[in-house]
């Protein structure tokens, strides 16, 4: 006989739950690495079919999505899938390609003032053409009580319409009104205010008139310059975001059971990083053990790397270069020397904050005097008629055709199409008011290293070195991660040159890379390592055996397109100066390469800063294009200025406008693109002008129905928006 076993039921919910949670656990999808790249020269349909495959190829790739609005593609890989990997993957296709932090991009993802201005948009739109159906009926003469019920009917559309889409306008005139200041918004709300209530009060003395249809045109059409406004900007500040997500603020931190990766903001002071070959020191501190030679040229200028070693102190920034460091922090997050010249940047910026853009200028103008011209309008027709409907209904006709559409849509309907123009130029506009800055530029101050030179190297001698010299020189270069050894191997390799069986080659941190032909010792490396007399100029020896050592000299490869710009700026008429903290030599070669008659060497970031400040004073209007740390005082301190995205993170934020590629010759037509846009506003307040100055007399003379001042208000937002259009 054999008993049935049930199933006793148990006291703890969470046990009954655990084998299913495990059967659960193990049918879950493994954790996923979510990857984020920049694609910067991606440009059509086939480069997104061509990146795509190859990512989607790659072993641990889940899924890949290139976004060629946004320049981007977006992975979801195995965890053991790293970014450098497809960034190589990518590279090898012949496409630029940078990581980016997809957790600083997640977080601004969203655009809820975006969404909300064109959500406000599309509700004006809606209601305005319903209420322009129902206001043709009444043009065409409908009467009685049927123009009355159109009227009401129009009311119950354009009034909850009205209350909800010019929010914003009535937000930004409250806060003006409460600092007891003026506004473009302010005679702009007064405006739908005023013509919302006669209309009420017209309807509901069965009145002939009413300015339902206006309001609410009214109401849509400065939502649709305000959203072109935001969109320009929007665009420009998720750029930049993006830019700043390029520097991944990661770091090794050394401790007893080993090393481990953690955020730069976790760091402290005391505590010991490693920092391998390639890497970006992300602390200030003293290096405790290994030797190496360090790339300053973003901080400094200088270009040839120094020799690092035990004890000495290493900044924030610096590049490691050939051999893995272990660096005691001495300085971490704003104590750095990446900070250090926050008080030159604030004090720089404040004199840009008090440009006053043309629209301010406007502004200022033009509130007061709508005001003053309809109380005047109201007082002169109240004492003529003794009226007051008479009187008010004026009033706010001469409001209404007078209301700033026209200017409210001037400025940024041609910001947004000279952004576009320059954004596929690549050129990013982060400010504002930096094309009317732009515009008015005269004299242009470069800075050298990564700006008008990629800074790395270039073999300039390798014609000269005997054949059997330039492939022991490729063999050992190749064995190397120096810029110096790069440069050999690539000139090299490029001239046809087939490496020497050199043996045991080993790279020696901080000194070069050796190894043995045909039982010599052969090294390639620092002068005082291959007993060579060093010289001023930027070179390696390489010696083989007892031979004397030979000099291989460089010199800093220009950027794609610095030649084009600085001659095309000399020949708009502009002075064209560059500014250095490399050494004289190098500064004044380069100079003279480029025909670039004023120039300063081993200049320090306030000599610059003071230098930029001092041609303020003398009257110029300076562009400042720079890269490093020791440029971000000049960028903030200029009339306006340009940083490459391969900038540091500080000089970008300093800067009104990025260069998105390499190539610097779109800086010229940048300046060309920004005065015509600027005769493009000057032309779109004109239109404004002459408008007021053919519609104010008929609507002071009682001549302003509801109908013409819709159909002018129109006829003048329309004529600015096309009239923009023409920067395309």
């Amino acid at each position: 006989m054999t008993a049935t076993m049930r199933p006793s039921p148990s006291g703890c919910p969470a046990c009954a739950a655990a084998p299913a949670a495990e059967q659960l656990a193990e049918r879950a999808p493994a954790p996923q690495a979510q990857i984020a790249l920049s694609l910067p020269t991606i440009h059509c349909s086939a480069c997104i079919t061509k990146i795509e495959k190859a990512l989607n190829a790659h072993p641990g790739v889940k899924s890949a999505r290139v976004n060629l609005t946004l320049k981007r593609a977006s992975i979801e890989a195995a965890p053991e899938v790293t970014a450098p990997e497809l960034k190589a993957l990518v590279e090898s296709l012949g496409y630029e390609a940078h990581e980016l932090d997809p957790g600083t991009l997640s977080a601004t993802a969203t655009d809820r003032a975006g969404r909300e201005l064109l959500m406000r948009l599309a509700v004006a739109g809606f209601a305005m053409m319903n209420v322009m159906l129902l206001s043709i009926s009444v043009w065409s003469g409908a009467e009685g009580p049927t123009r009355d019920l159109f009227h009401w009917i129009s009311a119950a559309i354009a009034l909850p319409a009205i209350a909800f889409s010019g929010q914003p306008f009535f937000r930004n005139a409250a806060a003006a009104l409460k600092n007891r200041q003026l506004n473009m918004d302010v005679p702009i709300t007064l405006a739908i205010v005023l013509a919302v209530v006669t209309s009420l009060w017209e309807t509901s003395l069965s009145g002939k008139h009413a300015y339902f249809d206006a309001a609410i045109a009214l109401t849509f059409f400065l939502l649709a310059g305000r959203y072109l406004d935001h969109r320009t900007r929007a665009i420009a500040r998720s750029a930049a975001e993006e830019l700043t997500a390029l520097e991944v603020p990661r770091a090794w931190r050394v401790t007893d059971a080993g090393e481990e990766q953690v955020s730069v903001s976790d760091l402290a002071a005391g505590e010991l990083i490693r920092v391998r070959p390639g890497g970006r020191m992300p602390v200030d501190g003293e290096i405790v053990e290994g030797t190496s030679e360090i790339d300053r040229s973003l901080l400094t200028g200088e270009t040839v790397p120094v020799f690092a070693g035990q004890g000495q102190a290493v900044s924030a920034g610096e590049v490691n270069l050939t051999g893995p460091l272990t660096v005691r922090a001495t300085a971490v997050g704003a104590d750095t020397s990446l900070h250090r010249m926050a008080d030159l940047v604030a004090v720089a910026e404040s004199g840009r904050s008090r440009y006053t853009s043309l629209a301010d200028k406007a502004a200022k103008l033009y509130a007061p005097g709508v005001h003053l011209l309809s109380a005047v309008a109201f007082a002169g027709w109240y004492l003529y008629t003794w009226d007051l409907r008479t009187a008010l209904n004026i009033a706010a006709a001469v409001l209404i055709i007078t209301c700033p559409c026209a200017l409210g849509l001037a400025v940024p309907a041609v910001t947004t199409a000279a952004s576009g123009r320059l954004f596929r130029r690549g050129m990013l506009i982060k400010h504002e008011t930096a094309l009317e800055r732009l515009a008015q530029v005269d004299t242009v101050v470069f800075d050298k290293t990564g700006t008008l030179t990629a800074g790395t190297p270039e073999l300039t001698n390798l014609d000269d070195l005997p054949r059997g010299d330039a492939e022991v020189a490729l063999a050992l270069a190749e064995g190397s991660s120096h810029p110096l050894a790069q440069a050999v191997a690539r000139a090299a390799r490029d001239a046809g040159i087939a490496p020497a069986p050199v043996r045991a080659v080993t790279e020696v941190p901080g000194y070069g890379t050796k190894g043995t032909l045909d039982g010599r010792e052969v090294r390639l490396g620092r002068a005082s390592w291959v007993g060579a007399d060093g010289t001023a100029q930027t070179a390696t020896w390489l010696a083989c055996g007892d031979r004397p050592p030979r000099a291989l000299t460089f010199t800093d490869r220009l950027r794609d397109g610095a030649e084009e710009a600085v001659q095309a700026l000399q020949d708009a008429g502009k002075s064209v100066y560059l500014m250095s903290g490399d050494s004289t030599p190098a500064v004044e070669a380069l100079a003279r390469r480029l025909g670039i008659a004023h120039w300063m060497a081993e200049a320090l970031p306030a000599d610059k800063a003071a230098r930029v400040q001092a041609m303020a004073e003398d009257g110029r209007r300076v562009l400042m294009v720079g890269d490093g740390l020791n440029d971000t005082a000049a960028l903030a301190a200029a009339h306006v200025s340009i940083s490459p995205a391969s900038a540091l993170d500080a000089a970008r934020v300093a800067s009104d406008i990025v260069l998105l590629g390499g190539d610097l010759s779109p800086i010229a037509a940048a300046c060309r693109t920004a005065r015509a846009a600027t005769r493009r506003i000057r032309e779109n307040f004109r239109i404004a002008t002459v408008y007021n100055i053919v519609a104010v007399p008929l609507a002071v003379a009682g001549l302003a129905t509801p109908l013409i001042a819709a159909l002018a208000m129109s006829a003048s937002s329309i004529t600015v928006s096309l009239n923009a259009l023409r920067l395309r």
